[in-house]
């Protein structure tokens, strides 16, 4: 017996939500992932889609993804790397073929296996290369490039020493984003481990009691740098990396388990906490980093809540 999910025509977090939430009430049934509508996707939704994929293999059947029927889209995964880490994760239909010399990408989606992994993406994202783009595209100096590029390294590093199991990371630029009328880099670091709950678990659950939970653990971390390291200074890549993206006007936004907590900017309409979500393994990071200077929204977006998480 096979399931159809549909894949929402934009394949961004809110469709990971959507996706995850109808795969965990399939039962034992195979997944089909029909994308054959899809007409934009961002670098959370595709790693997502990979995730999906990986998590959904039974007794070593894969998932079937039937992939976009529009050219340009296809092309798009193409050149995104989503197509070339498709194969581990799927039993692909009617994939669109490689054409060579394309380019375009920040950075392809990329597995993250191990330490070396983790500095080949630095590699590819060199500080020229960085430096240039958040110059001229996004108005940052060269000590923000520098800055960046230590953020993704401090990312991509916690998919080894965090997660206990392989990843993904991907980044791609656009011209506008959904309200905001700038561009954009949009930054995806996905896991499928031990969550954050899982993480901080043996250290600090007792303390919580009844509270302990994933929505509990997102917060002790987020919130009130809580890690799994009894050493003083270990563990504070994310109050780093949260300081960073404050600092520039970003979003960053972290789901694990059944939760999802985040830093939300005037420009962005969610929620600082979402609880009660469809269980789904390990990490899934989003950050998004608008282009520096007074570029006009595009409409009147509402305030967003308070940095506090509110349980529900």
């Amino acid at each position: 017996m096979t399931h159809v999910i549909s894949v929402p025509p934009t394949l961004d977090s809110d469709a990971f939500d959507a996706m995850v939430e109808e795969a965990s009430r399939a039962g034992d049934a195979r997944l089909l992932f029909d994308a054959r509508h899809v007409r934009f996707a961002d670098p959370y939704g595709m790693t997502g889609l990979l995730a999906l994929g990986e998590h959904f293999t039974r007794d070593g059947v894969k998932p079937i993804l039937q992939f976009p029927q529009a050219a340009d889209v296809g092309g798009y995964f193409t050149r995104m790397g989503f197509v070339g880490a498709a194969g581990a994760a799927f039993e692909m239909h009617d994939a669109p073929r490689p054409r060579v010399g394309e380019s375009g990408v920040m950075l392809p989606i990329t597995v993250i296996n191990s330490h070396e992994d983790v500095h080949g993406v630095i590699e590819e994202l060199n500080e020229n290369r960085i430096s240039t783009l958040l110059a001229e595209q996004l108005g940052y100096s060269r000590a923000d490039a520098i800055a960046f590029s230590m953020l993704l390294s401090e990312v991509s590093q916690n998919i080894i020493e965090h997660a206990d199991a392989p990843g993904w990371v991907g980044i791609q630029t656009y011209r506008r984003w959904r309200r905001i009328d700038k561009r954009v880099v949009v930054i995806a670091v996905m896991d499928l481990g031990i969550g954050f709950r899982g993480s901080l678990d043996r250290e600090h659950s007792g303390r919580f009691g009844d509270r302990w939970g994933d929505a509990t653990a997102l917060e002790a971390a987020f919130i009130h740098g809580v890690t799994r390291f009894r050493d003083p200074g270990r563990g504070q890549g994310l109050k780093q990396i949260r300081k960073k993206v404050g600092r520039w006007g970003g979003k960053i936004a972290i789901r694990s388990g059944t939760a999802r907590i985040a830093d939300v900017p005037d420009w962005d309409d969610g929620v600082p906490m979402v609880t009660d979500l469809a269980n789904f393994p390990g990490s899934q990071i989003l950050i998004i980093l608008p282009a520096r200077g007074e570029t006009p929204v595009a409409e009147p977006a509402p305030r967003a809540a308070p940095a506090r998480p509110v349980r529900r």
